[in-house]
Parts: structure tokens; sequence; C-alpha cells
């Protein structure tokens, strides 16, 4: 009796290890490969959230949760709240990545303590004290920047020359929209100063668009150097995530693993 009671109780504690161990199983594949890491892509000038909508269902389709903030583009100060008002909406570690201007926000807003990695693409990543504007000074404007005209109320636009001329290679009627849906910017916030470089606490990585006409590519590959950045070079214009989206987010999904499980 007593032999046939343990034999009942091993197999009764085998069946619960096996349950356990397929519910930890099932978890983390909900988890995605990335450990349950959130995604949070910040936009640059001119553009909106919508300019990662290449990138986002690539995540999305390998688990990773991603979320794009929507700039106000009004100050730094603004950009840096939306951006951390998306970060405090997300349970877990975050990735924060950030395109040409963007990546001056998530400079400063990557200090959030759920922030584990930065990924700057095509993106400005100034040190504590600098703007954009100081950034960009030792280096010729971008054969687009005669296309970018002031408001009387002191934002900027691009036209639609101009956006065709940065975004060279996509299609016409893509950089159509772009600037039919292009988000204007202050002035006012390329000369905001940025407090604080996550860069230099938090590990990062930095695509270098090769083909860049509203940045220099040199200025990129010069920033990388400095933030210690994992680079990888497209030969892209100015928008990697919409002419080479795939590439970008295995950038981001290579710094999701790496990072999020530090």
């Amino acid at each position: 009796m007593a032999r046939e009671f343990f034999r009942r109780a091993a197999r009764a504690w085998a069946a619960v290890a096996l349950m356990a161990s397929l519910l930890v199983a099932s978890a983390a594949a909900r988890a995605g490969p990335a450990g349950g890491v959130t995604v949070v892509l910040v936009h640059g000038a001119l553009i909106d959230g919508s300019s990662w909508r290449k990138v986002i269902p690539l995540l999305q389709a390998k688990g990773v949760k991603a979320v794009a903030v929507q700039n106000p583009l009004t100050s730094l100060a603004d950009d840096v709240a939306a951006t951390r008002r998306a970060i405090a909406l997300q349970d877990g570690p975050v990735i924060l990545v950030g395109h040409s201007w963007g990546g001056v926000v998530i400079t400063e807003a990557g200090m959030d303590p759920k922030v584990v990695g930065l990924v700057y693409v095509a993106a400005l990543a100034p040190d504590v004290g600098q703007s954009a504007t100081d950034m960009l000074k030792g280096y010729p404007p971008g054969p687009a920047a005669a296309q970018i005209k002031p408001t009387a109320d002191g934002f900027l636009v691009i036209t639609p020359e101009g956006m065709r001329e940065v975004a060279q290679d996509l299609p016409a009627a893509e950089t159509t929209v772009m600037a039919a849906t292009q988000a204007p910017i202050a002035a006012q916030a390329f000369d905001e100063k940025v407090t604080a470089a996550a860069w230099k606490a938090k590990p990062s990585w930095y695509i270098v668009a090769g083909r860049d006409r509203a940045g220099s590519p040199d200025m990129e590959r010069a920033m990388a150097k400095t933030i210690k950045a994992t680079t990888v070079t497209l030969p892209t214009s100015h928008f990697p995530m919409l002419s080479e989206p795939a590439k970008v987010a295995a950038v981001i999904l290579d710094a999701a693993m790496k990072a999020g499980t530090r």
C-alpha cells in the first residue's frame, strides 16, 4: 500500500512539474524574444509617429511590443515630456529609439530608469549642455536646407520639393504624402540644450544613413563613435526606417535582446 501511494504521489508531482514548465514556456513566448522589452519610437522634426509604420509590424511579428510617441514639436521640454509619458505607460524595460531630432529627445528622456538601451537612427546625440544647433555647427547644410521655411509664428516647415530631396530613395507618391502630413517644429527647439546624456549611462546603437541629404553621414559616424555605439551603416536617405525597415527593425531587435537581458 505504501509503495503504491508513493508511486501515485510521484506521478502527481511529475504532472504538476510538467504543467508548471508549460506555463513558464507559455509566458516566455508571450513576452517575446526580447524578454518583455517594449520599444518606444520617437520621431524627428517635420514628420510624426507614422514614420515608424513599416517598422512596428516587423517588431510585433517577433513578439515585441512597440509604441510610437507623437511629439508636439513645440519645444525640447514638451517632446521629452511626451516621451516620458509613453515610457511611464509601459510595464518592464524600455528600448528608446530616436530618429533625427528624436535623438535629442531620447538623449534626455533616456535617463528614465525603465530605459535599458538607446537606438539612434540618423539622429543627433548631444552631450550635456549641447543643442541641436550646436551639433550641426561645422558641417555644411544639406541640399534641402533651402527648402525649409519659417512660418510667421516661429515654426519650420519643408516644401514638397524639399521632402523629395531628403527622402530621395522613396517613391514620389510616398514623399508627397509625407509633405502633406508633416508636423512643423518650433525653430527655437533646436537651440534648447539637453541637461542629461543617457548614452553615457545606457548602451547605445546607431544607424548611420550613408546617403543622408538632411544631415551629414560624417557627422553621424562621428556621433556614433563619441557615444561608443554599436554602429550599422545603411546606404539610405535620411529615412532608413522607411526605405530599409527590415534592417532597422533588426538593429532594434538586437538592442532589445542584448540590453533587455542585462
